[in-house]
């Protein structure tokens, strides 16, 4: 009985023949072109899928890049982060760096980034900023925003030539000549300007203003020039006052001393008043 249910031996190899795939050269031309190019694909897409992978894992973590409004844009919001990234891709249109803890821009932070419009370093910790770190962004930055920072003090030079709309607002200021200077020297952004608050001065009354406001009625710089020339003037005329007290001191003091010399000449006899005399001619000689 079991033997009888044997297929025969014909029938098996058609049945095997049919489940193992023809050798390449056995199918027809079409079909070998057709599976070259699937093989080919899924070998492409396969590099291309590791290639993406890499890139990204080679990010900081909470960064990643995407496109907005047909602009390349790295965005890194509330990542954490301690200091500028150094891999963000240099064909960046868009750069966000707010909401993290930097707390510092050295030089040449975004040197390598030349197509940059928009950078956002906002809500950070910066409180200092390098002479030339945004050395590279002249020509064609567009907009910075620092604000919500920790700066209290920030020279012009810091900024260079750069002709970006630069939001300062919601630092702690400390509005004196400096602050004057830097403000006289960029662009602010639209709307900015009300939130350049002086949160410590030289003089009381201004504290808690619109540093633009004040700059309306005091010129910080006038007056801090001002205050120096009436130092000097001061500190001038004490040496003088000095020099002067010296000189009358010593004149009195020389007068008193020839006429001591005279009326003790006055006291000795005439041959011995003579004898002093050409003594003393002949030691002034």
């Amino acid at each position: 009985m079991r033997q009888a249910q044997l297929k025969p031996p014909g029938v098996r190899a058609a049945r095997l023949a049919a489940l193992c795939p023809r050798p390449l050269g056995a199918m027809p031309a079409a079909r070998q072109a057709l599976l070259r190019s699937a093989t080919m694909w899924l070998l492409l897409h396969s590099l291309l899928l590791a290639s993406s992978l890499r890139s990204a894992s080679a990010f900081p973590k909470g960064c990643y890049p995407s496109e907005e409004e047909g602009l390349k844009t790295f965005r890194c919001s509330h990542a954490r982060l301690t200091e500028v990234p150094r891999d963000i891709p240099n064909d960046t249109n868009k750069l966000y760096l707010d909401s993290n803890r930097i707390p510092f821009l050295p030089r040449d932070a975004f040197r390598d980034l030349p197509a940059l419009l928009e950078l956002d370093l906002s809500h950070n910790s910066i409180a200092g900023v390098e002479s030339g770190a945004f050395r590279g962004l002249a020509d064609h930055l567009h907009t910075l925003d620092l604000s919500s920072n920790r700066l209290v003090s920030l020279g012009k030079e810091a900024f260079g030539h750069l002709k970006a709309k630069v939001n300062l607002s919601d630092n702690p200021w400390r509005c004196d000549c400096r602050l004057q200077e830097l403000l006289r020297a960029v662009e602010l952004a639209a709307g900015s300007s009300a939130g350049i608050l002086c949160h410590s001065s030289a003089q009381e009354e201004h504290v808690g203003k619109a540093f633009l406001q004040v700059m309306a009625d005091t010129d910080f710089c006038n007056a801090y020039k001002r205050t120096t020339d009436i130092a000097m003037l001061v500190t001038m005329f004490g040496w003088f006052a000095m020099v002067i007290s010296y000189l009358v001191y010593y004149v009195r003091q020389n007068q008193e001393d020839a006429r001591r010399h005279l009326e003790y000449l006055k006291s000795l006899p005439s041959k011995q008043r003579r004898s002093e005399e050409s003594s003393t001619i002949s030691t002034v000689v």
